[in-house]
Order: C-alpha cells, then sequence, then structure tokens
C-alpha cells in the first residue's frame, strides 16, 4: 500500500469552483448524531429537510409511524420488515405517504402551523406541491409554472414505483438480441427490449396490483400511455446504475475476459443502490458483455441495506455470472482491512454514484481518503452527478487533487426519472447519474509517461 503520507499529499481543493447550469439539488446539511462510522448520507439528508421545512423530517416520522430516525432507518436498512410502518391497508398507506409532502411550497407551513381557517390544497395540475391559500399559490406561480409538468411526472411515478417494491412489474431480462456495441443509449436500447417490453407493460396495466393501486389513491386512473412512460421512467431508474457500470467498463477498456472475473467496487453506496435491490437487477450488466468470465460487483458504504452485507472473498467467480455483495463501512476502512489482506479481489474499477464530495467540508474530508487511494493505485474510476454544476464543481476538485480526467459528459444512460427535492419542490427536478467523470492515476505521472 501507499504510505499514509503520500496518500495526504494533495493541493487545496478550491471552494470558489465554477458553477454553470440547474442549480444544485444538495442542502447544506445540518449534522446528526450518528451511531454507524462516517458520516451516513442518508441521516445527513434526511435531517437537512428541517433546514428548507422546519419540522419536515418529524412530519415525515410521525406519517410513518415512526418514533426516531434510528426506527425508520433500520427499516430502510433491511433490519425490520417495511410492514412495521403499520399501514393496515394499501389506501392507508398511499395517503400516509402523500401526507408526507403536504406543506405550503411557498411560505413553507406545515399543517401543524396552520390557522382553524387554513386548509392545504394541492396544484391541480401537477398533483404534487401544496398551498396553504390563494395567496400563496399566486405568489408562488412564477417560480411553480417553470417546474409543474415535471413534477407531475414526479408525482405519478412516486405511485407507480409500489408496482416495483410489490415484484408485480417485472424487468425484461435474457441475452440481448442485438450485437452488444449496437447498444449505445436508451432509444437503442428500447428499440432492442420493444417487443418483450410491450408485453410485460401490457400485463402490468391489466393486473390485480394496478387495479388496487388506482383504487387506492385519491385521483383518476390515467391513460394506459402515460401509465407506459412512468413504468418506463422506472425502468431506466433501476437498470441507470447497472449499464452505468457497463458505460465505464467500455469506456475504460477493461479486460471482462480476464481469468477468474472483473470485480467493480461501488465506493459510498447507499439504500439507494442497496434497498430492495435484486441480482436480477444487474443481469442487464452481464448482457451487456457476452462472454465475460464473471462480474463481482460489490457495494461499500455506510449505509449499505442489511440484505447486501453478503459473504465476499478473492475466489474466482463463474463465468457469464453476475454476483452482487456488499460491506458496510468506508472505502478506504474497507480497502486496508479486505484488500490489502487478499480477502477481496483488487478491483478492475471504481464507482461513485453520486459521491457529493462538492457539497461541503464535511463530505470532502470523509471522500478525501477515498479519491487520494484510487489516484494513487491508478484504479479507473467514474462517478455520476445529477448536474452540470455538480460536473463542474467535481472536475475542479479533482483537477486541483491532480488526477488524470480520462472523460466526462452527459451520461446516454442517466436515469429517466425526475426527482424531486423534497423540502423545495419548485427546485428544478434533477436525473440521477446524468453526467458522469471518469479519471485514471494521476495527472503529473501520466505527462511523465508521455500518455496525456
Amino acid at each position: 500500500m501507499a504510505p499514509r503520507s503520500q496518500r495526504r499529499r494533495h493541493k487545496k481543493f478550491s471552494s470558489d469552483a465554477p458553477m454553470i447550469g440547474n442549480p444544485s439539488t444538495v442542502v447544506t446539511p445540518v449534522a446528526p448524531t450518528l451511531s454507524k462510522p462516517g458520516p451516513s448520507i442518508d441521516a445527513l439528508g434526511f435531517f437537512s429537510l428541517d433546514s428548507n421545512v422546519p419540522g419536515l423530517s418529524q412530519l415525515i416520522l410521525e406519517k410513518l409511524n415512526m418514533k426516531s430516525y434510528d426506527e425508520f432507518k433500520l427499516v430502510v436498512d433491511g433490519g425490520k420488515p417495511a410492514s412495521d410502518f403499520g399501514f393496515r391497508c394499501p389506501k392507508e398507506m398511499f395517503q400516509k405517504m402523500e401526507d408526507t409532502f403536504r406543506f405550503c411550497a411557498h411560505c413553507r407551513a406545515l399543517p401543524s402551523g396552520l390557522s382553524d381557517s387554513k386548509v392545504l390544497r394541492r396544484c391541480k395540475r401537477c398533483r404534487n406541491v401544496y398551498y396553504c391559500g390563494p395567496e400563496c399559490q399566486r405568489s408562488d406561480w412564477p417560480e411553480h409554472r417553470r417546474v409543474c409538468h415535471e413534477l407531475g411526472l414526479v408525482a405519478l411515478d412516486r405511485l407507480m414505483e409500489w408496482l416495483l417494491v410489490t415484484g408485480d412489474f417485472v424487468l425484461p431480462s435474457g441475452p440481448w438480441p442485438w450485437a452488444a456495441e449496437t447498444v449505445q443509449d436508451w432509444d437503442t436500447w428500447f428499440s432492442m427490449r420493444e417487443l418483450q417490453l410491450d408485453t410485460i407493460l401490457n400485463a402490468v396495466l391489466g393486473s390485480h396490483a394496478m387495479t388496487t393501486l388506482w383504487t387506492s389513491v385519491e385521483r383518476p386512473r390515467p391513460e394506459p400511455d402515460v401509465l407506459k412512460g412512468s413504468l418506463k421512467r422506472l425502468l431506466t431508474d433501476v437498470l441507470s446504475r447497472p449499464l452505468t457500470l457497463g458505460l465505464g467498463l467500455r469506456a475504460l477498456e477493461i479486460d471482462v475476459g480476464k481469468t477468474g472475473g472483473c470485480t467493480l467496487h461501488v465506493a459510498g453506496a447507499s439504500h439507494v443502490e442497496t434497498f430492495l435491490s435484486h441480482s436480477g437487477d444487474y443481469n442487464e450488466l452481464g448482457y451487456m458483455f457476452p462472454g465475460h468470465l464473471g462480474l463481482h460487483v460489490i457495494m461499500v458504504g455506510v449505509d449499505v441495506a442489511t440484505d447486501f452485507l453478503q459473504s465476499t472473498s478473492a475466489s474466482s467467480l463463474e463465468p457469464g455470472t453476475v454476483q452482487l455483495s456488499g460491506h458496510r463501512g468506508l472505502y478506504h476502512d474497507f480497502w486496508e482491512e479486505q484488500v490489502e489482506t487478499g480477502h477481496i479481489a483488487h478491483p478492475d474499477m471504481v464507482v461513485a454514484f453520486h459521491p457529493g464530495f462538492h457539497a461541503s467540508p464535511h463530505l470532502m474530508e470523509s471522500w478525501l481518503p477515498t479519491l487520494l487511494l484510487v489516484r494513487d493505485y491508478e484504479i479507473p474510476t467514474l462517478i455520476t452527478l445529477y448536474s452540470q454544476q455538480e460536473l463542474a464543481a467535481s472536475l475542479q476538485i479533482l483537477m486541483d487533487l491532480d488526477t488524470h480526467i480520462i472523460g466526462y459528459g452527459a451520461n446516454p444512460f442517466t436515469s429517466l426519472k425526475p426527482e424531486q427535492v423534497y423540502s423545495n419542490p419548485n427546485k428544478q427536478p434533477v436525473y440521477c447519474s446524468a453526467y458522469y467523470i471518469m479519471f485514471l492515476g494521476n495527472s503529473s505521472c501520466q505527462l511523465k509517461k508521455g500518455t496525456c
């Protein structure tokens, strides 16, 4: 391993990184007290809600029948069944979930803060944001009109996601009928899977689960084409991560045909990547590389769900299989405890989905050892980002750390499902893994080698 002193040598990163594009979705967090080692991105995000809407985190816990964040996190981690939320029927579940979004989008008033003469009413167009009265709605309209349509998609997808959780929406699977190199983006992927996907979508639309969903919510059932559009967006949200891994393997020219298989580490993994995820979700990664000799994806992070905490080893993979496992902890600690000891195979590529190290000095401090580690060991690395603003800020930080940037840009396999900023609903929705940065080693070393 590189000496610790070497891994700590770096240029001071700039806090004045150039910003372009849409506003960032990250709010400066109020750090909670955590029982786990290291910063929990899940916890920081949850408690940061109160910085925009005071009391929102407590409202969410109340509506989910939870007494504390630790109790909520235990369910999200998979330590307790989701049935512990205590909902008696789907109708109550959907109502309680919707209640967690019930605050005035203009003045930020919660239901408990309203006078007896006021009541929160939902925007009739998007069915997503609420207002405590006509004055707030009129004042907010110039800002809300820019995002009203997209927030309507968010509200629909939020309901339809239930079909993924229950297992009633099963993703397409099976070897790709087209040559893998011809599938370069979502357009070609959807064209390749068109016949199989149409059959699946029609079955879901006619299912008992779909009927139950729309008899349990307080809104009319949309037209079939609208529902199919939502299901397709949800599909891209699930498959964006494995296909983005494939994008990295392609662009960084990783040899997936090497004896013993390939090992991919996902650093900073959280419940977003691991909660309710299934090994089958990553089958598309395997189909992207026909003839591969095994792919092992290891999720590493302080918020990895319990179901992913499987035993891992450096043993060879079965050809043609994709294996998922996880480790709870910080990546640089995982490296010293598992990789250096030979228990886990040296990674062929490291990926971080939305590391967020640009957002605050606290997060940068936690990510710095990992960034220096992958730089000094010259491990091909890919990170994803939500926006052009994050892209610019993260590029600046990586350049200040003297990393050798291989490439960056828009991700052809970004999620097409818009994400709403929970406590600031009129902020422009973002899309997961919309942009990427790839880097390899130290730029100064690469210049000396004459590879730049």
